[in-house]
């Protein structure tokens, strides 16, 4: 059963999403401001959120960030904000989908479909990936071999694995592991990638999939 968690602090919102929700067979939790969101998301890990921005708390916007500190879990945000910037910064963030209020749920319900078979067939095609003579799970964050990585370990492999064949900048990869105050640390990429290949690769001096691409950045090589 899929899991979704409705973060509002609008009491009749949340329950005309329950009611519609919990009749088409997902499981519901809910969440009245950011804090609780986070804390939920962490406990519970549910498969999709629906996210206001306007919250008591924290700004829709953080949680988001918050969120993709850790978890790749799909996002649609629901929102009063129209502006396009609002789109825009909330997109950015790593948000999925953006639906302005008052929104037909019927619409609401065809978005929350779409996400969540998009990113099955994503979880499908990332649950089994070769590296060497590993098989990296993504969606189990499994490795064969019992190989263990830190979440900082996950979350750049990840990154990578999400994009076959393409460069992924260092300035990207800072970005979105340890934040925008961090895009001059460079050695930290250098320092990573030398143990996820120590950890995966057959000959970590001459990888064959985590593959540097000079003062550019790093790419996934299936």
């Amino acid at each position: 059963m899929t899991r979704i968690l409705i973060v509002d602090d609008d009491p009749q919102i949340t329950r005309a999403l329950r009611i519609n929700l919990v009749a088409r067979a997902y499981q519901v939790a809910i969440a009245g401001d950011g804090g609780a969101a986070l804390r939920e998301a962490a406990d519970w890990h549910p498969d999709l959120v629906l996210l206001d921005l306007g919250l008591p708390d924290i700004d829709g916007v953080d949680v988001i960030h918050g969120l993709r500190g850790w978890s790749s879990v799909p996002i649609v945000v629901l929102s009063g904000r129209a502006g396009n910037q609002d789109k825009i910064e909330a997109l950015d963030a790593g948000a999925d989908d953006y639906i302005t209020k008052p929104f037909n749920i019927e619409e609401l319900l065809a978005r929350v479909r779409a996400v969540t078979r998009r990113v099955h067939q994503e979880d499908v095609e990332l649950s089994g990936v070769q590296i060497g003579d590993h098989t990296v799970d993504l969606t189990r964050k499994s490795i064969s071999g019992e190989v263990r990585l830190t979440p900082t370990e996950w979350h750049i492999l990840e990154i990578l694995l999400r994009n076959p064949g393409k460069l992924v900048s260092q300035r990207q990869l800072l970005t979105e592991v340890w934040g925008e105050k961090y895009l001059k640390e460079t050695h930290y990429l250098r320092q990573y990638l030398v143990q996820l290949r120590r950890k995966l690769e057959r000959d970590p001096s001459h990888p064959a999939h985590l593959v540097t691409e000079p003062g550019m950045g790093y790419r996934f090589k299936p």
